[in-house]
Protein backbone atom coordinates (compact mmCIF):
# COMPACT_ATOMS: atom_id res chain seq x y z
CA UNK A 1 0.00 0.00 0.00
CA UNK A 2 1.26 3.25 -1.06
CA UNK A 3 2.44 5.78 2.17
CA UNK A 4 0.02 8.86 2.40
CA UNK A 5 1.89 11.78 2.81
CA UNK A 6 -1.37 14.12 3.75
CA UNK A 7 -2.47 17.73 2.10
CA UNK A 8 -0.94 20.64 3.60
CA UNK A 9 -0.99 23.19 0.75
CA UNK A 10 0.54 25.51 3.06
CA UNK A 11 3.10 24.05 5.14
CA UNK A 12 1.39 23.79 8.17
CA UNK A 13 3.92 21.18 9.02
CA UNK A 14 6.66 24.04 9.30
CA UNK A 15 4.77 24.83 12.33
CA UNK A 16 4.40 21.79 14.03
CA UNK A 17 6.88 20.64 16.82
CA UNK A 18 8.60 17.17 16.15
CA UNK A 19 6.43 15.74 18.82
CA UNK A 20 3.05 16.91 17.41
CA UNK A 21 4.11 15.08 13.79
CA UNK A 22 5.28 11.79 15.23
CA UNK A 23 1.97 11.47 17.03
CA UNK A 24 0.41 12.74 14.02
CA UNK A 25 2.65 9.96 11.63
CA UNK A 26 2.11 7.31 13.74
CA UNK A 27 -1.63 7.59 14.17
CA UNK A 28 -1.79 7.85 10.12
CA UNK A 29 0.17 4.37 10.10
CA UNK A 30 -2.02 3.13 12.01
CA UNK A 31 -5.29 4.32 10.23
CA UNK A 32 -3.67 3.31 7.23
CA UNK A 33 -2.86 -0.43 8.23
CA UNK A 34 -5.46 -1.23 10.72
CA UNK A 35 -8.44 0.72 10.16
CA UNK A 36 -8.63 1.42 6.36
CA UNK A 37 -8.81 -2.29 5.62
CA UNK A 38 -11.46 -3.32 7.60
CA UNK A 39 -13.85 -0.31 8.39
CA UNK A 40 -15.89 -0.30 5.38
CA UNK A 41 -16.90 -4.57 6.55
CA UNK A 42 -18.04 -2.84 10.00
CA UNK A 43 -20.08 -0.01 8.35
CA UNK A 44 -21.77 -2.61 6.55
CA UNK A 45 -21.98 -4.79 9.36
CA UNK A 46 -22.98 -2.00 11.72
CA UNK A 47 -20.25 -3.06 14.50
CA UNK A 48 -17.79 -1.56 15.84
CA UNK A 49 -14.42 -3.11 15.40
CA UNK A 50 -13.57 -3.60 19.42
CA UNK A 51 -9.97 -5.21 18.71
CA UNK A 52 -8.65 -1.88 18.05
CA UNK A 53 -8.89 -0.78 21.17
CA UNK A 54 -6.01 -2.30 22.54
CA UNK A 55 -3.75 -1.12 19.69
CA UNK A 56 -5.66 2.37 20.47
CA UNK A 57 -4.55 2.45 24.28
CA UNK A 58 -0.93 1.12 23.40
CA UNK A 59 -0.58 4.01 21.19
CA UNK A 60 -1.52 6.53 23.69
CA UNK A 61 -4.75 7.57 22.34
CA UNK A 62 -6.81 7.53 25.48
CA UNK A 63 -6.05 10.87 28.06
CA UNK A 64 -3.60 12.53 25.38
CA UNK A 65 -3.77 16.08 27.53
CA UNK A 66 -4.16 14.06 31.00
CA UNK A 67 -0.59 14.41 32.85
CA UNK A 68 1.37 11.61 32.98
CA UNK A 69 0.85 10.93 36.20
CA UNK A 70 -2.67 9.55 35.94
CA UNK A 71 -1.10 7.54 32.96
CA UNK A 72 -1.69 10.22 29.95
CA UNK A 73 0.45 11.29 27.30
CA UNK A 74 0.40 15.15 28.87
CA UNK A 75 0.66 16.08 25.08
CA UNK A 76 -0.52 19.53 23.61
CA UNK A 77 -4.31 20.01 22.51
CA UNK A 78 -2.34 20.28 18.67
CA UNK A 79 -1.10 17.14 19.33
CA UNK A 80 -4.52 15.47 20.24
CA UNK A 81 -6.50 17.58 17.61
CA UNK A 82 -4.09 15.96 14.60
CA UNK A 83 -4.78 12.07 16.37
CA UNK A 84 -8.39 13.09 15.72
CA UNK A 85 -7.74 13.98 12.23
CA UNK A 86 -5.91 11.11 11.44
CA UNK A 87 -8.69 8.60 13.00
CA UNK A 88 -11.82 10.04 11.52
CA UNK A 89 -9.55 9.62 7.94
CA UNK A 90 -10.64 5.98 8.56
CA UNK A 91 -13.97 6.73 10.33
CA UNK A 92 -16.36 9.22 12.19
CA UNK A 93 -16.90 6.22 14.64
CA UNK A 94 -13.13 5.70 15.38
CA UNK A 95 -12.31 9.14 16.19
CA UNK A 96 -15.81 9.46 18.19
CA UNK A 97 -15.07 6.40 20.65
CA UNK A 98 -11.57 8.20 21.07
CA UNK A 99 -13.06 11.66 21.69
CA UNK A 100 -15.36 10.07 24.23
CA UNK A 101 -12.94 8.70 25.93
CA UNK A 102 -11.11 11.59 26.03
CA UNK A 103 -12.80 14.95 26.13
CA UNK A 104 -16.48 13.11 27.60
CA UNK A 105 -15.02 10.92 30.19
CA UNK A 106 -11.24 11.37 31.10
CA UNK A 107 -11.75 15.27 30.97
CA UNK A 108 -14.61 15.56 33.52
CA UNK A 109 -13.20 12.91 36.00
CA UNK A 110 -9.54 14.93 35.77
CA UNK A 111 -11.11 18.34 36.35
CA UNK A 112 -14.43 17.58 38.38
CA UNK A 113 -13.42 14.24 40.10
CA UNK A 114 -11.74 13.85 43.72
CA UNK A 115 -8.27 12.36 44.06
CA UNK A 116 -9.28 8.93 44.31
CA UNK A 117 -11.84 9.42 41.77
CA UNK A 118 -8.62 10.11 39.25
CA UNK A 119 -6.56 7.14 40.84
CA UNK A 120 -9.07 5.00 40.27
CA UNK A 121 -10.04 5.48 36.83
CA UNK A 122 -7.61 7.20 34.58
CA UNK A 123 -4.86 5.13 34.53
CA UNK A 124 -7.95 2.24 33.50
CA UNK A 125 -9.60 4.66 30.88
CA UNK A 126 -5.71 5.20 29.64
CA UNK A 127 -4.95 2.00 29.19
CA UNK A 128 -8.23 0.84 27.48
CA UNK A 129 -8.91 -1.56 30.10
CA UNK A 130 -12.21 0.56 31.22
CA UNK A 131 -14.51 1.88 28.51
CA UNK A 132 -16.15 5.66 29.14
CA UNK A 133 -19.49 7.02 28.03
CA UNK A 134 -21.22 10.28 28.62
CA UNK A 135 -25.07 10.49 29.28
CA UNK A 136 -26.31 13.95 29.06
CA UNK A 137 -29.13 14.41 25.96
CA UNK A 138 -32.22 13.36 26.53
CA UNK A 139 -35.04 11.93 24.63
CA UNK A 140 -37.02 15.11 24.64
CA UNK A 141 -33.89 17.70 25.49
CA UNK A 142 -30.74 17.68 22.92
CA UNK A 143 -29.98 21.37 22.13
CA UNK A 144 -31.67 22.69 25.63
CA UNK A 145 -29.80 20.34 28.03
CA UNK A 146 -30.86 22.60 30.97
CA UNK A 147 -34.31 21.54 30.66
CA UNK A 148 -33.06 17.30 31.92
CA UNK A 149 -35.30 15.54 33.77
CA UNK A 150 -33.03 13.32 34.81
CA UNK A 151 -33.08 13.12 38.70
CA UNK A 152 -30.62 12.24 41.46
CA UNK A 153 -32.12 12.35 45.15
CA UNK A 154 -30.00 12.07 48.07
CA UNK A 155 -30.10 8.81 50.14
CA UNK A 156 -28.02 7.18 52.81
CA UNK A 157 -24.77 6.93 51.59
CA UNK A 158 -25.75 8.24 47.89
CA UNK A 159 -27.77 8.89 45.60
CA UNK A 160 -30.82 7.48 43.76
CA UNK A 161 -30.85 8.46 40.49
CA UNK A 162 -33.59 8.18 37.91
CA UNK A 163 -34.43 9.37 34.44
CA UNK A 164 -32.84 8.14 30.60
CA UNK A 165 -30.48 9.73 28.15
CA UNK A 166 -30.20 8.96 24.31
CA UNK A 167 -27.79 8.89 21.81
CA UNK A 168 -25.13 8.06 23.85
CA UNK A 169 -21.40 6.70 21.95
CA UNK A 170 -19.95 4.03 23.48
CA UNK A 171 -23.24 3.38 25.94
CA UNK A 172 -23.98 -0.25 25.68
CA UNK A 173 -20.31 -1.35 25.97
CA UNK A 174 -18.93 1.70 28.65
CA UNK A 175 -17.92 0.22 32.41
CA UNK A 176 -18.71 3.68 33.49
CA UNK A 177 -21.00 6.37 32.98
CA UNK A 178 -20.82 10.17 33.35
CA UNK A 179 -24.08 10.70 33.97
CA UNK A 180 -26.09 14.34 34.71
CA UNK A 181 -28.47 15.02 36.36
CA UNK A 182 -30.78 17.72 38.21
CA UNK A 183 -29.84 17.18 42.63
CA UNK A 184 -31.73 19.36 44.62
CA UNK A 185 -32.65 21.59 41.07
CA UNK A 186 -28.88 22.00 40.67
CA UNK A 187 -27.15 19.66 37.52
CA UNK A 188 -24.11 17.49 39.06
CA UNK A 189 -22.28 14.88 37.46
CA UNK A 190 -21.76 11.41 38.55
CA UNK A 191 -20.05 7.89 38.14
CA UNK A 192 -22.47 5.11 37.37
CA UNK A 193 -20.88 1.63 37.23
CA UNK A 194 -21.60 -1.01 34.82
CA UNK A 195 -23.88 -3.72 36.37
CA UNK A 196 -25.90 -1.41 38.86
CA UNK A 197 -29.20 -2.21 39.63
CA UNK A 198 -31.67 -0.17 37.91
CA UNK A 199 -29.21 0.85 34.89
CA UNK A 200 -29.54 -0.74 31.47
CA UNK A 201 -28.13 0.63 28.30
CA UNK A 202 -29.44 -1.01 25.43
CA UNK A 203 -27.90 -0.19 21.60
CA UNK A 204 -29.79 1.78 19.20
CA UNK A 205 -29.95 0.37 16.12
CA UNK A 206 -31.44 1.46 12.32
CA UNK A 207 -28.54 4.05 12.09
CA UNK A 208 -28.13 5.63 8.64
CA UNK A 209 -24.79 7.22 9.78
CA UNK A 210 -21.78 5.76 12.81
CA UNK A 211 -22.54 2.56 11.87
CA UNK A 212 -19.57 1.34 12.96
CA UNK A 213 -20.06 3.17 16.52
CA UNK A 214 -22.03 1.94 19.52
CA UNK A 215 -24.96 4.40 19.98
CA UNK A 216 -26.61 3.59 23.23
CA UNK A 217 -29.80 4.51 25.41
CA UNK A 218 -29.05 4.90 29.19
CA UNK A 219 -31.40 3.85 31.38
CA UNK A 220 -31.59 4.27 35.10
CA UNK A 221 -34.71 3.12 37.44
CA UNK A 222 -34.01 4.08 40.87
CA UNK A 223 -30.57 3.23 40.31
CA UNK A 224 -28.42 3.80 43.14
CA UNK A 225 -25.47 5.97 42.94
CA UNK A 226 -22.96 5.76 45.88
CA UNK A 227 -21.54 8.46 47.98
CA UNK A 228 -18.06 8.46 46.30
CA UNK A 229 -19.75 8.31 42.76
CA UNK A 230 -20.18 12.18 43.02
CA UNK A 231 -18.20 14.19 40.72
CA UNK A 232 -17.89 16.72 43.41
CA UNK A 233 -16.74 20.03 41.76
CA UNK A 234 -19.08 19.56 38.85
CA UNK A 235 -21.54 22.44 39.77
CA UNK A 236 -24.47 23.72 37.53
CA UNK A 237 -24.93 23.27 33.17
CA UNK A 238 -21.14 25.05 33.26
CA UNK A 239 -19.62 21.51 33.90
CA UNK A 240 -21.27 19.55 31.08
CA UNK A 241 -20.85 22.30 28.62
CA UNK A 242 -17.38 22.71 29.35
CA UNK A 243 -17.03 18.88 28.51
CA UNK A 244 -18.95 19.67 25.11
CA UNK A 245 -16.76 22.27 24.62
CA UNK A 246 -13.59 20.02 24.45
CA UNK A 247 -15.49 17.48 22.35
CA UNK A 248 -16.45 20.41 19.63
CA UNK A 249 -12.87 20.95 19.39
CA UNK A 250 -11.82 17.08 18.54
CA UNK A 251 -14.90 17.12 15.95
CA UNK A 252 -13.40 20.29 14.30
CA UNK A 253 -10.19 18.50 13.83
CA UNK A 254 -11.46 15.31 13.18
CA UNK A 255 -13.80 16.26 9.92
CA UNK A 256 -10.50 17.79 8.43
CA UNK A 257 -9.64 14.18 7.79
CA UNK A 258 -12.82 12.98 6.37
CA UNK A 259 -12.16 16.32 3.98
CA UNK A 260 -8.61 14.53 3.31
CA UNK A 261 -9.47 11.17 2.24
CA UNK A 262 -12.34 12.23 0.29
CA UNK A 263 -10.08 15.15 -1.65
CA UNK A 264 -7.63 12.39 -1.89
CA UNK A 265 -9.88 9.79 -3.74
CA UNK A 266 -11.35 12.15 -5.85
CA UNK A 267 -8.37 13.69 -7.33
CA UNK A 268 -6.73 9.78 -7.53
CA UNK A 269 -10.29 8.81 -9.25
CA UNK A 270 -10.67 11.86 -11.56
CA UNK A 271 -6.93 11.21 -13.06
CA UNK A 272 -7.53 7.59 -13.77
CA UNK A 273 -11.32 7.80 -15.17
CA UNK A 274 -11.03 8.09 -18.78
CA UNK A 275 -14.13 10.14 -20.94
CA UNK A 276 -14.01 11.14 -23.85
CA UNK A 277 -10.24 10.42 -24.91
CA UNK A 278 -9.02 11.92 -21.35
CA UNK A 279 -8.72 11.85 -17.69
CA UNK A 280 -11.92 14.24 -16.31
CA UNK A 281 -9.03 15.99 -14.40
CA UNK A 282 -8.43 17.35 -17.59
CA UNK A 283 -11.79 19.17 -17.71
CA UNK A 284 -12.20 22.60 -16.14
CA UNK A 285 -15.16 22.17 -14.32
CA UNK A 286 -13.41 18.69 -12.38
CA UNK A 287 -10.76 21.18 -11.62
CA UNK A 288 -13.00 24.09 -10.41
CA UNK A 289 -14.41 21.12 -8.13
CA UNK A 290 -10.72 20.08 -6.72
CA UNK A 291 -9.63 23.63 -6.43
CA UNK A 292 -12.50 24.41 -4.27
CA UNK A 293 -11.93 21.31 -2.33
CA UNK A 294 -8.54 21.83 -1.46
CA UNK A 295 -9.63 25.08 -0.67
CA UNK A 296 -12.14 24.73 2.23
CA UNK A 297 -9.41 21.88 3.54
CA UNK A 298 -6.64 24.40 3.59
CA UNK A 299 -9.13 26.94 5.59
CA UNK A 300 -10.39 24.31 8.03
CA UNK A 301 -6.67 23.84 9.05
CA UNK A 302 -5.66 26.99 9.39
CA UNK A 303 -8.46 27.28 11.80
CA UNK A 304 -8.02 24.15 13.78
CA UNK A 305 -3.76 25.43 13.49
CA UNK A 306 -4.88 28.56 15.51
CA UNK A 307 -7.29 27.04 17.30
CA UNK A 308 -5.17 24.36 18.89
CA UNK A 309 -2.17 27.17 19.65
CA UNK A 310 -4.77 29.08 21.57
CA UNK A 311 -5.67 26.02 23.65
CA UNK A 312 -2.38 25.26 24.39
CA UNK A 313 -1.96 28.92 25.72
CA UNK A 314 -4.87 28.59 27.46
CA UNK A 315 -6.27 31.18 25.61
CA UNK A 316 -9.21 29.48 23.82
CA UNK A 317 -12.83 30.38 24.42
CA UNK A 318 -16.16 28.04 23.66
CA UNK A 319 -16.63 30.89 20.86
CA UNK A 320 -13.61 29.97 19.26
CA UNK A 321 -14.34 26.13 19.28
CA UNK A 322 -18.18 26.72 18.01
CA UNK A 323 -16.65 28.89 14.75
CA UNK A 324 -14.51 25.82 14.10
CA UNK A 325 -16.80 23.01 14.81
CA UNK A 326 -19.45 25.40 12.64
CA UNK A 327 -17.24 25.83 9.82
CA UNK A 328 -15.23 22.64 9.35
CA UNK A 329 -18.47 20.46 9.69
CA UNK A 330 -20.58 22.37 7.30
CA UNK A 331 -17.51 22.37 4.70
CA UNK A 332 -17.10 19.15 4.94
CA UNK A 333 -20.12 17.90 4.32
CA UNK A 334 -19.37 20.11 1.21
CA UNK A 335 -16.41 18.33 -0.13
CA UNK A 336 -17.68 15.09 0.54
CA UNK A 337 -20.59 16.05 -1.31
CA UNK A 338 -18.22 16.90 -4.39
CA UNK A 339 -16.07 14.11 -3.93
CA UNK A 340 -19.44 12.20 -4.79
CA UNK A 341 -19.96 14.07 -7.98
CA UNK A 342 -16.77 13.70 -9.25
CA UNK A 343 -17.07 10.30 -9.03
CA UNK A 344 -20.04 9.61 -10.22
CA UNK A 345 -22.07 6.25 -10.30
CA UNK A 346 -18.96 5.12 -7.93
CA UNK A 347 -19.33 7.69 -5.39
CA UNK A 348 -21.97 5.32 -3.83
CA UNK A 349 -19.87 2.10 -4.04
CA UNK A 350 -18.47 0.32 -1.00
CA UNK A 351 -15.31 0.37 -2.78
CA UNK A 352 -14.78 4.01 -2.11
CA UNK A 353 -15.18 5.76 0.98
CA UNK A 354 -17.25 9.13 -0.44
CA UNK A 355 -20.49 7.33 0.92
CA UNK A 356 -19.37 6.44 4.27
CA UNK A 357 -17.92 9.45 5.18
CA UNK A 358 -20.64 11.55 3.77
CA UNK A 359 -23.66 9.57 5.97
CA UNK A 360 -21.06 9.75 9.21
CA UNK A 361 -20.91 13.55 8.50
CA UNK A 362 -24.50 14.25 8.42
CA UNK A 363 -24.63 13.03 12.29
CA UNK A 364 -21.24 14.70 12.86
CA UNK A 365 -22.75 17.89 11.85
CA UNK A 366 -25.52 17.16 14.40
CA UNK A 367 -24.04 16.11 17.65
CA UNK A 368 -22.45 17.99 20.38
CA UNK A 369 -24.08 21.18 19.16
CA UNK A 370 -25.77 21.31 15.82
CA UNK A 371 -24.80 24.10 13.02
CA UNK A 372 -27.88 26.35 14.02
CA UNK A 373 -26.76 26.01 18.09
CA UNK A 374 -22.99 27.29 17.10
CA UNK A 375 -24.36 30.10 14.86
CA UNK A 376 -26.63 31.37 18.00
CA UNK A 377 -23.84 31.45 20.21
CA UNK A 378 -21.66 32.68 17.45
CA UNK A 379 -24.68 35.55 17.16
CA UNK A 380 -24.37 36.10 20.88
CA UNK A 381 -20.72 36.73 21.28
CA UNK A 382 -21.24 39.45 18.33
CA UNK A 383 -24.14 41.39 19.19
CA UNK A 384 -24.77 40.35 23.31
CA UNK A 385 -28.07 40.14 22.12
CA UNK A 386 -29.03 36.04 22.91
CA UNK A 387 -31.43 34.74 20.38
CA UNK A 388 -32.75 32.05 22.75
CA UNK A 389 -33.22 31.32 26.53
Amino acid sequence: MEQFTGVDFYGIDDLLSDEEKLVRNSVRHFVDAEVIPIIEKHYSDGTFPMHLIPRMAELGLFGITIPEEYSGAGLSYTAYGLAMQELERGDSGIRSFASVQNSLVMYPIYTFGTGEQKKKWLPKLATGEKIGCFGLTEPDYGSNPGGMVTKAEKTDGGYILNGAKMWITNGTIADIAVVWAKLEGKIRGFLVEKGSKGFSAPEMKGKHSLRASVTSELIFEDVFVPEENLLVNSNGLKSPLMCLTQARYGIAWGVVGTMIACYETAVNYSLSRIQFTKPIAGYQLTQDKLVNMLTEITKSQLLNYRLGRLQDEKKAKFTHVSMAKRNNCEKALEVAGIAREILGANGISGEYPIMRHLENLHAVKTYEGTHEMHTLILGEMITGLPAFD
